[in-house]
């Protein structure tokens, strides 16, 4: 079975048939209904049963919520005396009645044909996010691709890479693999180094989604990897198949408030509207083929021979930030816990990594110059256009230029762009010695 490698750097499965349909039984037979569905739905029979247990949650408590504003005398209410407040395979959550099949947002993902009108969606969200809180947890959205492993298509698997053919690791034994060949799918995945570990800290601290631009087949694939036992992600797969806009992603299929929300991604042009909530990762690129397609002039990680280090690669340092903003917010902030802000701690906690630095670029970058400017500025330097005795740091090239020749003249540190770069990552200043600019 061929797979198709999409412009957008996540690899994309045939279409499959999602045979599940819609149903003409009333609501007090949802139960049965979903129990019928999930033979023919995609999902491991875990994964059923958790969408499942999420519709009955939904259809209960829409139930109770609605009797309540019924007794209040709701001025809203449609004739038949029901708001609708989601639907699924056409048919109202609350009274059983068909509706609108176009009106609600799709929440696919947690089971076809599941849709929520807007004042449902924030009455969930409400709920569990204070749900959450009271659990000292936050929501953590993570990307699948270059965030937590890297897959290519078999046949893109370089001649230093053929050897890794004969080292994969079994699938019938997922949690103790890290390389995977799925020739039902003609791919082979690579989970980056410590995303287990990561993956189970992380959940103590967190309600983890997955949400990735590859198509339902390959996010369902990876997440089986990840998660084999279903512990830690469940229904809370969201895939380019289910998202609302296209090209970018959205929290609005997150059932999260925006301030308790972490995203961990590789792409900061596709979170537009919620960049505040980000933490840009460090791209793993352990095959051949995802050197290519970012145009790196260089062998990958597995033509190398050669990996991330496991205890002080981007996944563990990135898990010690995601422990102090979990300690910021719920030990240092004032305040209601369902006020507070985990945006503010980022902010907060990012403006803090280059404090004290004073940092002037060299005149080569160009066009690049006005993005490192601004990581700087909101890791905290001050950035400066001239020249004077109070800065710090230098970020040149090789290339010889007045700025790079006064830092070495005046004992300023010369750096490269990857020392900037790399406390973005991290979120931590880096040791200046590791990222020094020798000119001649």
């Amino acid at each position: 079975m061929a797979v198709i490698q999409m412009s957008d750097d996540e690899t994309e499965f045939p279409d499959s048939t999602d045979s599940s349909g819609s149903t003409d039984e009333l609501i007090e037979k949802l139960e049965d209904e979903l129990d019928d569905d999930g033979s023919d739905n995609s999902s491991s029979d875990e994964e059923a049963e958790s969408q499942d247990s999420r519709i009955k949650r939904l259809k209960s408590d829409s139930t109770s919520e609605t009797k309540a504003s019924t007794s209040a005398g709701t001025a809203e209410q449609k004739l038949d005396g029901c708001m609708h407040p989601g639907s699924f395979g056409g048919i109202c959550i609350h009274c059983g009645q068909k509706v609108d099949g176009e009106s609600g947002v799709s929440f696919g993902y947690i089971h076809k044909g599941l849709k929520l009108d807007d004042k449902e969606i924030s009455r969930v969200r409400s709920r569990d996010v204070k749900n959450l809180l009271n659990r000292r947890k936050l929501c953590l959205v993570l990307d699948l691709d270059h965030t937590l492993l890297n897959t290519t298509s078999l046949h893109r698997l370089s001649p230093e890479e053929m050897h890794l053919k004969t080292h994969t690791d079994s699938l019938e034994d997922i949690s103790k693999g890290s390389l995977f060949m799925l020739e039902h799918v003609q791919v082979m995945t690579k989970l980056r180094p410590f995303v287990r570990t990561f993956l189970k800290e992380a959940s103590e601290m967190f309600e983890m989604y997955i949400y990735t631009m590859g198509d339902r087949q390959y996010s369902l694939e990876m997440a089986r990897l990840l998660d084999p036992q279903g512990e830690y992600f469940k229904d809370k797969v969201i895939s380019r198949d289910d998202g609302t806009q296209k090209n970018v992603k959205d929290l609005d299929l997150v059932l999260g408030t925006e301030n308790s929300i972490i995203i961990l991604d590789d792409k900061e042009e596709v979170w537009p509207k919620y960049r505040d909530n980000l933490i840009l990762m460090e791209r793993y690129h352990f095959f051949n083929s995802s050197c290519q397609d970012f145009g790196l002039q260089c062998k990958s990680l597995a033509a190398l021979n050669i990996d991330e280090n496991e205890n002080d690669g981007a996944l563990a340092k990135i898990l010690e930030v995601l422990r102090q903003i979990n300690y910021k917010f719920f030990d240092e902030l004032q305040g209601d816990l369902v006020d507070r802000d985990v945006r503010q701690v980022l902010s907060s906690f990012r403006g803090e990594v280059l404090r004290g630095c004073v940092i002037v670029f060299s005149l080569n970058f160009h066009g690049d110059l006005r993005i490192l400017r601004r990581i700087a500025e909101r890791l905290g330097a001050t950035c400066l256009k001239k020249l004077d005795p109070t800065v710090t740091h230098v970020i040149g090239t090789d290339f010889v230029t007045k700025e790079s020749r006064w830092a070495v003249q005046e004992k300023k540190f010369l750096v490269s762009r990857r020392w900037l770069e790399a406390a973005n990552f991290f979120l931590q200043k880096q040791p200046e010695e590791n990222f020094l600019v020798k000119i001649h």
